[in-house]
């Protein structure tokens, strides 16, 4: 049983639990107390001093994020001792800071700006060391760019790589004056293990790391006559994109999304959710065609577990650190990918347009994304299949530039041809949300009948567990499928990279027997995305996530089978699931990349 003790903060007696920190235990008490290097989702840290506070009988100033709560503690937040050691931790950090913020990508929504401002920081009392430090902005990457010169040395993102993501691309290199956040030898980003995930900009507090921005070349295009510019959105921008916006967490906002899209110029606004939907109808083929290889061919070369390929971030994850598991991965492309094939083949013949005329635009919860569309290995259109990623926080860049007021905008549909989706597909944005689409879709697929879950909400791969396991028994199949009669379909379900490791740890060693296996680089799935809003919490990604399902139940197809654009795609053009098309303009391979 938790013990409950009592303290006071600034006077006012309050009680808590035993272990409660000061920071949080103030925070319950309605009081703010400031800090940089803290954030909900990694541990404790210490590092930035910003939340120092008073406690009586203690002649140094307590760090409140790393400082439980004692008995008849009595704290002050509010000092003079406090307030003046806070102003001066922030000049501090401020004189090693480059502050050109009216030019920074963080201008707006950076911590270190917002407490120089609460706290008035109107002039330098220290010497400006930035014109002193060999300062270096890395920017070979797709997708992150690295800029020293606004580096606090939190270590925030440090912790991210690798308490959430295991990787440990950046470190902590030298000491004192010296010390600085790096990759491992110092290399570029885009030359060491990192997904592109990008959770440490997500976390970082100031313009340290943030992604490369694609605006104003998409800009130009919708600018340039001679272009046709698609827009394809994926399906947690939805429930993110209010939130840079006016609305809170987890508000739906598809049709205003839509109607801003339009707005902006786009030629054309559809839906990932549709080639969402397309990937289940290949990847559920792909893993029954890999059961009839093992379970009846026997034939060695095929491999099970089948993993998902949907999540840019965990295939680099796989390249580097498990290359001799790259056949367990579907080769499917991700929706987006397989969306930017089609829109330059299969939109175009629709369309009676030229594919070098047109211009095919993502807006993606993920940085990874960005450097997924600039793989080598995703021109099989002819051209390169998708141009440009947008983050959500971009997109929300755009609406502002173009100063719509989003909040009173009406809601729209997407445009039809390749912008029709079932619930399905709309699910993709939550982890285990692909693996819950395939199974809705394979399960009826083999027995003619609908997966036995109440409302076809597979509950055991939801939720936000680190690695969820569930089964599925095939019991009376269809005649073609009798070799699956009373098999039991083991899958797993794993977000955040950190937890990818122990699924694969756990296949690699034998413990674990499964025959699909889904894996999302983020914690939450897509919907906590590096490309996400900010601030990301566990609050907020369980909102996002409650919206996802609520979309899926409210739409009224929910298998992505059922998609009647889906049906007519495969008529007219793919002929079927696993088509020599399908294969060529659907599916791709991935290579192994150095481990360090």
């Amino acid at each position: 049983m938790t013990k409950i003790i009592k303290i006071s903060i600034n006077g006012i007696p309050i009680e808590v639990e035993q272990g409660t920190t000061i920071l949080d235990a103030a925070r319950q008490a309605g009081v703010i107390i400031p800090s940089l290097c803290y954030h909900k989702d990694l541990c404790i840290a210490g590092n930035c001093r910003v939340c120092v506070v008073e406690i009586a009988g203690q002649k140094r100033l307590a760090a409140a994020c790393a400082t439980p709560c004692e008995e008849e503690m009595e704290i002050l937040t509010n000092s003079l001792n406090v307030l003046h050691s806070r102003k001066q931790i922030i000049e501090l950090l401020l004189s090693e800071h480059n502050a050109d913020c009216t030019s920074c990508f963080k201008n707006g929504s950076c911590e270190l700006q917002k407490l120089a401002s609460d706290y008035k920081i109107l002039k330098q009392d220290f010497i400006r060391l930035v014109p002193f430090k060999n300062y270096t902005i890395d920017k070979f990457s797709p997708s992150i760019i690295k800029d020293d010169s606004k580096c606090i040395r939190c270590q925030r993102c440090v912790r991210t790589c690798a308490e959430l993501q295991g990787i440990n691309a950046l470190t902590v290199a030298y000491k004192g004056d010296q010390m600085k956040i790096t990759t491992f030898f110092e290399k570029p980003i885009n030359d060491v293990v990192c997904s592109t995930c990008g959770q440490c900009i997500n976390h970082c507090p100031t313009g340290a790391l943030v992604e490369k921005n694609y605006i104003e070349k998409v800009w130009d295009a919708i600018a340039d006559k001679s272009k046709h510019v698609v827009v394809q959105t994926a399906p947690a921008v939805r429930v993110g994109l209010g939130e840079e916006l006016g609305f809170g967490p987890g508000e739906r906002v598809t049709g205003k999304m839509v109607t801003a899209l339009k707005r902006l110029g786009f030629d054309a606004v559809m839906d990932t959710d549709f080639t969402a939907d397309l990937t289940i109808m290949e990847e559920g083929t792909e893993l029954l065609m890999r059961l009839k290889s093992v379970l009846v061919d026997h034939d060695p070369k095929v491999k099970l577990p089948m993993a998902t390929s949907c999540s840019p971030g965990w295939i680099k994850y796989i390249e580097h650190l498990f290359p001799d598991y790259l056949d367990h991965l579907s080769t499917c492309k991700s929706p987006q990918q397989m969306f930017g094939a089609l829109a330059k083949t299969y939109y175009a013949k629709a369309r009676n347009l030229d594919p070098e005329k047109i211009i095919s635009v993502s807006i993606m919860p993920c940085t990874a994304k960005k450097f997924e569309a600039a793989r080598p290995e995703m021109h099989d259109s002819g051209y390169r299949d998708v141009d440009y990623v947008l983050t959500t926080r971009e997109l929300a860049i755009m609406i502002k530039q173009a100063g719509l007021d989003f909040m009173k905008l009406d809601d729209t549909h997407f445009d039809r041809l390749m912008g029709e989706s079932t619930g399905a597909g709309v699910i993709f944005g939550a982890t285990g949300g692909v693996m819950e689409a395939a199974l809705r879709t394979v399960y009826e697929l083999v027995t003619g009948r609908e997966i036995p879950f109440e409302n076809l909400n597979i509950t055991p791969v939801r939720g936000m567990e680190g690695v969820k396991e569930a089964s599925v028994k095939i019991e009376n199949p269809l005649k073609e499928w009798a070799f699956l009669d009373g098999v039991e379909l083991k899958c797993a379900v794993a977000h955040g990279l950190v937890n990818a490791h122990k699924v694969m740890e756990s296949i690699r060693s034998g413990k674990a027997e499964y025959h699909f296996v889904e894996i999302m680089a983020c914690p939450g799935g897509c919907l906590g995305g590096g490309g996400q809003p900010i601030p990301t919490s566990p609050e907020i990604r369980k909102k996002r996530a409650e919206a996802i399902y609520a979309e899926d139940e409210g739409m009224p197809l929910r298998k992505s089978h059922q998609n009647p654009e889906i049906i007519k795609i495969y008529k007219d053009f793919l002929d079927h699931p696993l088509s020599e098309k399908s294969h060529h303009l659907l599916h791709t391979h991935y290579v192994p990349r150095e481990r360090f």
